[in-house]
Order: structure tokens, then C-alpha cells, then sequence
């Protein structure tokens, strides 16, 4: 044991494979393996890996960690790249690679800085200490560059008893827990010391049991009826999705499959079904928006929508009523980098088909848009990639009473990326304890209940119809009322004295 603790601690090249093996072992802890506890084993790795190398080993050391994390949890970005960008293997693993490489720097700065400025002494500072500075690098990854809020060490909770804190503060709560956890549970020296083993027991027994009790509170309240609701999973391959000539078989399959279904209250179709311009649908989705109208059923559904103003044409990422007067809608904000919009486009445009998929040119919609408004209900609309977002879906999740997302997982193939997608979908419904509508082109298309859990669900790559109940909810929880700031106090009451009272040397 005490050679493994010294080849782990010690600043050589073994304790940097390591952690990178500790890296890749995190995702295990998430969809679609949930293997939590190796989540812990990982954090508790990296966390003891850097109690006695410098700064500049520390950087290594976390970066090591990170890029094991990131290439074995994020490698389905290369399915994208190579079989719908249309780049060779050798290049497509070149773009995944510095993907993951430039991912891997947030862990390499976060080791870096705790290393430099605050490495305590103590088990418990330490291990505080270093579960607050992993929140502030996750935070900060959610917001750097327009952000890659991937893999969140919380999300591996979302099926524990700690899921129960998720209403009070959010999946970074969460994260925050489970790290000073897995940090604290490796101070063997604690066992030395009966007060503090005594303590660090009692202290895990209210963060569990805390968490277990939390579950059972109702932070919201249902109000008015159960809507019933249809969802569309047409199964389209993404081959087919941009193709011109089979446009005309894209929209008569949603139109038929949407007619042959029993009366609902909503009918939800998911991300850019409509595959062509709002200016050029419109009349489309009008027309089985009024049909529907004679059932009393209302339609929602993906679509481009184009603008024109002074600075030319502007083509957005949106979702819409069907035939709502005023027209109900709302434009995507968080953009998809070089799927949505490319980076130094002048400069990238044209050099590879990767930086010229289809509809890659969409703008950013407005910052201050309302909720939805169909069936009588606000309905807080997220698209895609806006549900990975927590503090983002939090804004329009406090003013409504149901959570809507469309999406269209088909770039990432038959891996582990969908699923992970939908874990994270499960944990913005936790966090408001909100209903979620999930319509998907090839899934995974589900209906989510305030606690998580999945109710009805269409599996991944078939042609179905889900059809099922959600009850909107009123109220707030905690994490819609304050967010993340609670969490940003605390670390910075925390983190700034340690910092200015220590200083690790160079």
C-alpha cells in the first residue's frame, strides 16, 4: 500500500497514467453504466495524486485526468465528425483529439491552482477546499468560449440518494458533495483520529440520509389537469435529413404518423423537423396546426426560422406553436460550435466539409424570450444542447409549469452520447421538479417526472409515436429561486482566505 501511495503522490510518470486512467474510469460513472461509486474512486485519485508534486506537475498531473475523462466520455464527437462531416478517420481523430486535449486544460488549470495557491494541510480544508475549486472549474466551463458543459461529476447522482439535493442547489451541488466525499474518505489518516472518524461519519450520515429526506419534500404543487401528449420519433436518418429530395417524404411521414394517433392535447415533434425555412413551412405546419385544432390538440414543432433586417438574412434554430395567434416561439440560444455556427468562419469556411454541414449558419436568439404558451400552459422550451445548460434552463423553468426539449441526437450514432443527453435532461427535471417532454428524430424520446424518473419511452433508432400524461406544476424549488449563488458565496468564502493566507511556493 504505502509503494502504491508513493508511486501515486510522487511526480513521476506513473502517477500521471494513473490519472488518466482515474479519468476514464469517471465515465463509468455516468450514462449509460451509472456506476457511481468509481466516479468517487476517480475523484479521490486525481485528489491524492496532487498532495506533494509542484504547480507544474500538478498541471500535468490534472490534465492527465482530464484527457482520460473526455476521450473515453466525449470520443462519440469523432462519429460526427468523420461519418457526417465527411473527414478521413486519420483527420477526424486529429479535430476529436484537440477537442478533448483543449478540454482537458480546465482540469490541468484546476490542479494547477489548487496545487499553487491552495493545498492546505488539513483533511477537511483540503478536501473542501478542493470540491469548491471543482465547481468553479465546471462553472467556468459552462461559460468559457460559449461553454462545453459535459460530464458534470454530479450527474453521476442523478439515481442516489444525493439527487435529493439536486431541487436545493443543482447538479453542482451535487458535485460539490460527492467530491469533498470522495476527498475526505481518502484521509486514511482520519481512522488515526476518533473524533474526526466520528465526525466525517455523522457528517456523511446527513449528507446521504439529508439527501433521502429531501427526495420526499414536494418544492411544487400540481395545478390545473394532466395534458395528455404525443410525441413524434420519426427515425430519420441524418443522411436523409438535409437531402432536398426527400424533404417531401420527411413532412407527409410526420403529417401520417401524427394523423393515425388518437386525440391529444399536444403534439410535439422534435429539433428542425420542419427541414426547411419558416418562410417557406409556414403554410405547412399552419395546415396540420388547424386540423388538429378541430380535436382540440395543439402542435409544437422544431422548425428554421428566417429574419430579415438590416444586416441581411438571419436564420435561427426554433421551436413553435402551429398556428397560435400571436405566433408563439422561441429561438435558440446556446449554439452547437461548428454544428450550429463556425468559429473564425471566414477563415474556416470552405476548408474541409466539416466547417460546411448543413444549417451551420444559425444566429443566437435573443436573450429575454418568454416561455411557450400552448394548451393553456408556459412551457419552458429547450433545444438540444440548452439542456446541459443548469443555471440557463433554470430562467425559463422558474416561469413555467412544464419543461419542453426537442433534440436530434442522430450525429452521434448508436454511442454513449445520446444517453448521457438524456441523463442530463433527467437532472434539469429533478432540479425544478417540472414535468420534461423529450421528442427526439431517433431518440431517446421520453416523458420525465419531477424526480427524474422516465415514465414512457420510445428506444433509439425506431419509428414510433409515444403517447402518455404530464401534470403541470407550480412553484418554485430552491436552485429556480437562488441558482447557482449560494454555491458561488460559499466558494468564494472559502477559496479567497485560503488563497491569501497560502501560497505553495514555485
Amino acid at each position: 500500500m504505502h509503494a502504491l501511495l508513493s508511486r501515486l503522490r510522487g511526480p513521476g510518470l506513473v502517477g500521471h497514467l494513473i490519472a488518466l486512467v482515474a479519468g476514464a474510469l469517471s465515465t463509468l460513472s455516468f450514462a449509460p453504466y451509472n456506476l457511481w461509486p468509481l466516479g468517487m474512486l476517480s475523484v479521490a485519485l486525481l485528489y491524492q495524486g496532487l498532495k506533494e508534486v509542484t504547480p507544474r506537475q500538478a498541471a500535468l498531473r490534472g490534465g492527465a485526468w482530464g484527457l482520460g475523462l473526455f476521450a473515453s466520455g466525449v470520443s462519440w464527437i469523432y462519429i460526427s465528425i468523420h461519418l457526417h462531416g465527411n473527414a478521413s478517420p486519420p483527420l477526424a481523430a486529429f479535430l476529436t483529439g484537440g477537442l478533448e486535449l483543449g478540454l482537458a486544460c480546465f482540469f490541468a488549470l484546476m490542479a494547477w491552482l489548487w496545487v499553487r495557491f491552495l493545498r492546505p494541510a488539513g483533511a477537511w480544508l483540503g478536501s473542501l477546499s478542493f470540491a469548491l475549486l471543482w465547481f468553479a472549474q465546471e462553472m467556468f466551463r459552462s461559460w468559457f468560449l460559449t461553454g462545453f458543459p459535459w460530464l458534470y461529476h454530479g450527474y453521476a447522482h442523478s439515481h442516489t440518494w444525493l439527487a435529493g439535493w439536486a431541487p436545493v442547489g443543482g447538479v453542482w451541488l451535487l458535485g460539490v458533495l460527492s467530491v469533498f466525499m470522495a476527498c475526505l474518505l481518502s484521509e486514511w489518516r482520519l481512522a488515526r483520529k476518533p473524533l474526526q472518524l466520528v465526525g466525517a461519519a455523522l457528517l456523511f450520515g446527513f449528507i446521504w440520509g439529508g439527501g433521502l429526506l429531501l427526495s420526499y419534500i414536494d418544492w411544487t404543487q400540481p395545478t390545473g389537469k394532466r395534458l395528455s401528449v404525443n410525441l413524434v420519433q420519426a427515425n430519420i436518418a441524418q443522411s436523409n435529413k438535409w437531402d432536398p429530395a426527400y424533404i417531401t417524404r420527411t413532412l407527409e411521414l410526420y403529417r401520417d404518423l401524427t394523423y393515425a394517433q388518437p386525440p391529444t392535447d399536444l403534439v410535439v415533434w422534435p429539433e428542425t423537423a420542419v427541414p426547411i425555412l419558416q418562410s417557406q413551412g409556414q403554410y405547412f405546419v399552419d395546415g396540420i396546426a388547424a386540423n388538429l385544432a378541430e380535436e382540440g390538440r395543439t402542435l409544437i414543432t422544431g422548425i428554421p426560422v428566417d429574419t430579415q433586417d438590416a444586416d441581411g438574412l438571419r436564420i435561427y434554430n426554433g421551436i413553435m406553436v402551429g398556428g397560435s395567434e400571436p405566433r408563439s416561439q422561441y429561438l435558440k440560444q446556446k449554439l452547437v460550435p461548428f454544428g450550429e455556427y463556425v468559429p473564425l468562419e471566414d477563415l474556416l469556411r470552405g476548408l474541409i466539409d466539416f466547417f460546411d454541414l448543413p444549417m451551420s449558419s444559425f444566429s443566437r436568439g435573443p436573450a429575454d424570450q418568454p416561455p411557450l404558451q400552448a394548451a393553456g400552459y408556459a412551457l419552458a422550451p429547450l433545444i438540444c444542447y440548452e439542456a446541459v445548460y443548469p443555471d440557463f434552463a433554470t430562467r425559463l423553468a422558474a416561469q413555467s409549469e412544464l419543461l419542453i426539449t426537442i433534440s436530434n441526437d442522430s450525429w452521434f450514432g448508436s454511442s454513449i452520447g445520446p444517453l448521457q443527453h438524456l441523463q442530463m435532461a433527467q437532472m434539469r427535471a429533478i432540479e425544478a421538479q417540472r414535468w420534461m417532454i423529450r421528442a427526439t428524430n431517433n431518440g431517446v424520446t421520453a416523458l420525465i417526472d419531477p424526480r427524474g424518473s422516465i415514465r414512457e419511452r420510445i428506444p433509439q433508432f425506431q419509428q414510433e409515436v409515444l403517447i402518455g400524461e404530464v401534470q403541470p406544476m407550480t412553484g418554485l424549488t430552491p436552485y429556480l429561486r437562488w441558482r447557482s449563488w449560494p454555491l458561488v458565496v460559499l466558494a468564494a468564502l472559502v477559496l479567497v482566505p485560503c488563497t491569501l493566507r497560502r501560497r505553495q511556493p514555485r
